[in-house]
Order: C-alpha cells, then sequence, then structure tokens
C-alpha cells in the first residue's frame, strides 16, 4: 500500500492506495469521528462494494446507507436534500461521519451534504472509478450542479481520508476507466512532461489496466494534485491549473445536457481545444497538439468536440466558477508539463477555436 499526505496543518489527512485495501480493518475506523456512520453510495455500486466497506466499521456503531440514483444528471440539490432529509430522519448528529462510497458524482453531493449538515460533519472518500481516484476525491471540493452551470453550489470541504482501493476498478465499465484516464494525462500536461512521456511509452499496459503501471499513474496524479492542493486549498492561485480543459469541458456538458457525455470524455475534448487555442496564441508549437491527441486517441478517449454552437459554447464559458470580475480564466499551456492561468483572453484564437468544433 502507498500512503500519500495532502498537507493542511490541521486539516491534513491520508490517501492510502494500494489493491484489496479495503480488507484493511484500521484504514477507516481510525478516522470515524463518533458512533455514527453515513454511507451515501449508488445503485451500481452498492451491490459491489457495499458491504465490504460494511463490513470494516467497529461493531457497534449506527451504520445507515443511502443508495442515490446513478448519473451526473442527479448531481442536483433535489438529491443533496434527499441525502439531508435521510440524515435527520435517522437522527444523526455533529458526531456523524458520512462516507462516500462511489465516483465522482457520489463524492461531491455526499461531500457537500458533510460541509452543510450541522455546518459541517466528518467525512471519508471511498472512490470507486479512476476518475474519482485520482482527481475528485483529493481536495475537498465539493458540489452540486445548476442548469446553468457545472458545480456552482457547492464548498471546500476536506475530506479525513482516501481510500483508493485500485482492486474496486475491475469492475468498472471500459468506457468508464477511459473517461478516468483523461485527468490522469492532464497531470502529465500541466505538470510532469516526464509523466506525460512515461505514459505515452506505456500507453498499452495502462489501457489494459495492468496492476503497476496503474498504481503508478494513480500515485503520481495524487501526488501531484495533493503538492497544488497544499499550496492553495481554496483555489485563489495556482490550483485553478488543475482546470486545465475544464472550462471547455464544462460547457459541452452543460449544453449537451449533464451525463449525455461523460466528465473524463468532456475534459479530454476540453484540453485539446485548450491546447490549440493555446497554439493559435503563439505559446508553444503544434507539435503539442499531435502528442495529446495521439495519447489520447491511443487510450481511447474522444479529441473532437461535440458540434455546438460557438457562441453558445463561449456564453457558458463566460458563466464558469474561474470568471473574476467578469473576465474570463484560462488554463493555457506554455510547454508540455508547464500551464498557466491567465485572463488575457485572445478572443480572435478563442473564437477561431470554437468554431471548428474540435480540438
Amino acid at each position: 500500500m502507498i500512503e500519500l499526505k495532502v498537507e493542511l496543518d490541521a486539516r491534513s489527512y491520508p490517501i492510502y492506495i494500494g489493491s484489496k485495501i479495503l480488507k484493511n480493518e484500521s484504514l477507516i475506523a481510525q478516522h470515524l469521528v463518533g458512533n455514527q456512520v453515513c454511507i451515501v453510495t449508488n445503485e451500481v455500486v452498492a451491490p459491489l462494494h457495499l458491504q465490504k466497506v460494511v463490513d470494516l466499521l467497529p461493531a457497534g456503531i449506527q451504520v445507515d446507507v443511502l443508495p442515490i440514483t446513478d448519473g451526473e444528471q442527479y448531481k442536483t440539490l433535489a438529491t443533496y436534500e434527499q441525502v439531508m432529509d435521510f440524515l435527520m430522519s435517522n437522527n444523526h448528529n455533529r458526531s456523524t461521519t458520512i462516507v462516500a462510497l462511489g465516483g465522482g458524482v457520489v463524492g461531491d453531493i455526499a461531500g457537500f451534504a458533510a460541509a452543510t449538515f450541522q455546518r459541517g460533519v466528518g467525512f471519508i472518500q471511498v472512490p470507486t472509478t479512476l476518475l474519482a481516484q485520482v482527481d475528485s476525491s483529493v481536495g475537498g471540493k465539493t458540489a452540486v450542479n445548476h442548469a446553468l452551470g457545472k458545480n456552482m453550489i457547492g464548498a471546500f470541504h476536506q475530506p479525513r481520508c482516501v481510500v483508493a482501493d485500485l482492486s474496486v476498478l475491475d469492475t468498472l465499465s471500459e468506457a468508464e476507466y477511459v473517461a478516468g484516464l483523461a485527468e490522469v494525462v492532464k497531470y502529465g500536461v500541466i505538470a510532469d512532461e516526464k509523466f506525460f512521456t512515461w505514459m505515452e511509452e506505456n500507453v498499452s499496459a495502462l489501457a489494459n489496466r495492468e496492476f503497476q503501471v496503474l498504481s503508478h499513474a494513480v500515485a503520481r496524479s495524487c501526488e501531484i494534485k495533493a503538492e497544488v492542493v497544499a499550496a492553495d486549498e481554496f483555489e485563489s492561485g495556482q490550483r485553478a491549473l488543475l482546470n486545465f480543459g475544464h472550462t471547455f469541458g464544462h460547457a459541452y456538458e452543460a449544453l449537451c445536457g449533464y451525463g449525455q457525455i461523460r466528465h473524463g470524455e468532456a475534459v479530454a475534448m476540453g484540453m485539446v481545444a485548450a491546447v490549440n487555442y493555446s497554439v493559435r496564441c503563439g505559446q508553444l508549437g503544434k507539435n503539442n497538439l499531435d502528442r495529446l491527441r495521439e495519447l489520447l486517441r491511443s487510450l481511447g478517449l474522444p479529441v473532437s468536440a461535440p458540434q455546438l454552437p460557438p457562441e453558445d459554447v463561449r456564453r457558458v464559458m463566460g458563466g464558469d466558477k474561474k470568471v473574476i470580475n467578469s473576465k474570463l480564466r484560462l488554463v493555457t499551456l506554455q510547454r508540455m508539463g508547464s500551464a498557466v492561468v491567465s485572463d488575457d483572453i485572445d478572443e480572435d484564437a478563442l473564437s477561431s477555436t470554437l468554431r471548428l468544433g474540435r480540438g
């Protein structure tokens, strides 16, 4: 087992990464706040992995399980209210611990509930998708979607630990696994060219879920994210780099309808658009765009954006969370492995990128 740490002073917490670590009884038990646990999961994950988590909990505590409906389209205030109703109807109090067992949707909703129930309670992440293991489970971002924008209603609330059991990925569909690889690629693009090159060299093993390769990919991704979060917990500066490709991607998700395309697929398309924009701005050579496209294609990820009206995409991007003082900010690439955040937008280059309707 690999143990990493997100360094946030009193809010620091471990990330446990390994195979079949959900058999380790101490991992979750040592991070419980009191004698109440609410496990939020979904109807797909529960039959596969719920009992493993229940078996880890100490005897004599109150354990309640809420399976929510699966899908990004259900990451709403209505589902959040369902979690709140469940907590209150089962008499949970400020010493409860909410355990998120599932992918990014479950983690975001359960985390937002934990951030706001009685002004904040304990929270543990047990991510069951690759995307959640390398990205959404780490860093304390919690949210639900609004019809006009993704993740617009939320809070920062750090978990007490993250338990990333790689063996649960065996039950993940090929499409969901591949979608998670987009976030892995992102870390190489924005922060570590050697990691990106390693992925190019190990693309077949990564696509085939070979354990040693997958273990390194998850660990390195979490290392990079932990470093960034520790330096900028509330996204006032450096942490915005983690949104590379997301401003485009979130617009695609919103306009296509939540749940119509996977988040990782949207991120892949968004990264290509962001690099395309960077090339058009004269920041870097086209060979970087070619490398990104080739790696994404080799992993089975899309590189062409949905055919959407450019003016609609630009409008939704203008409502993104990264807009400050009415100015759009984009994460762009200076070179492979080095990204920057800029609000000096080249509207001509952006319009050209959007008109292509592809990366």
